[in-house]
C-alpha cells in the first residue's frame, strides 16, 4: 500500500485525445495562408504533445521564420482551444469512472504544457471539473512542466505526489520535481524508465490499493 497523498495528471495523452480536433484545425489554418506549404501530420502532432509552445510551433512549421511560425501556432491553438471548449476531446475509456473513484481518497491536479484555457476545456466538457482541486501550465506561468509541478506542490502544500504522464518530457519533469512517475503507455509517447506502468487508466486502482 502506498502513502501517496495526491495525483497529479498530465492532460493530452493520459486523460484524453485532442488529436482529431487538432487535425481539422490544422487543415484550416493551411487553406489561410500561402506560405503554409506541408501539412502537419498526424505523427508531428503527436511528437508535439506535451510540447512548450515554442517546441510546437518548430514542429508545426520549422520551415518558417521563428515569428511567422509562432504566429500561426498561435492561431492554431487559440482556434483548437475554442473549439475544445465546445465540442471537447476524447476522453479515454475509463477515465470518469476512475477520476471519481480515486478523488474519494486522493487530491486530484493537473499539470500541462498548454496556453490558458487549454485544460478548462478539458474541465468544462469532460463532467470531471469537481474533481480537479487546482491546475497549472506553460501558458499561465511560462515555466516549464517540472517548474509547474513544484509550483502546484508548493501552492497546495502536498507532501508526497506522484505525476501521471504519457511522454519521456513528463518523467524527465517527474524527475526534476523530485517525486514519482506513472507511464501512460496508451498515450502518444514511448517510455522506458519509469516507477509504475499502466496499459489502461482503470490499472490505476492498483497501483492505489483501490481494486474492488
Amino acid at each position: 500500500m502506498n502513502n501517496f497523498d495526491s495525483i497529479i495528471f498530465d492532460l493530452d495523452g493520459t486523460l484524453w485525445s485532442a488529436l482529431d480536433s487538432t487535425v481539422f484545425v490544422l487543415k484550416e489554418i493551411k487553406k489561410r495562408h500561402p506560405d503554409i506549404v506541408e501539412d502537419v501530420s498526424v505523427d508531428i502532432i503527436k511528437s508535439a504533445m506535451g510540447c512548450t509552445f515554442e517546441e510546437t510551433a518548430k514542429k508545426y512549421y520549422g520551415y518558417l521564420d521563428k515569428e511567422i511560425r509562432e504566429k500561426y501556432t498561435e492561431e492554431a491553438i487559440l482556434e483548437n482551444t475554442k473549439r475544445l471548449m465546445k465540442y471537447g476531446g476524447t476522453l479515454y475509456d475509463g477515465v470518469e469512472d476512475i477520476i471519481k473513484e480515486l478523488s474519494k481518497k486522493y487530491k486530484l491536479y493537473i499539470v500541462s504544457n498548454c496556453i490558458e484555457g487549454y485544460i478548462e476545456s478539458f474541465l468544462e466538457t469532460s463532467n470531471l471539473k469537481d474533481y480537479f482541486l487546482d491546475f497549472e501550465n506553460n501558458g499561465r506561468t511560462g515555466l516549464s512542466k517540472g517548474d509547474n509541478i513544484n509550483l502546484l506542490i508548493r501552492r497546495n502544500h502536498l507532501l508526497n505526489p506522484i505525476y501521471v504522464g504519457d511522454t519521456n518530457k513528463d518523467r524527465e519533469a517527474s524527475e526534476y520535481a523530485g517525486i514519482p512517475f506513472i507511464f501512460a503507455s496508451y498515450g502518444f509517447g514511448n517510455v522506458t524508465k519509469y516507477d509504475y506502468k499502466i496499459n489502461d487508466i482503470s490499472e490505476m486502482l492498483t497501483i492505489f490499493g483501490e481494486e474492488k
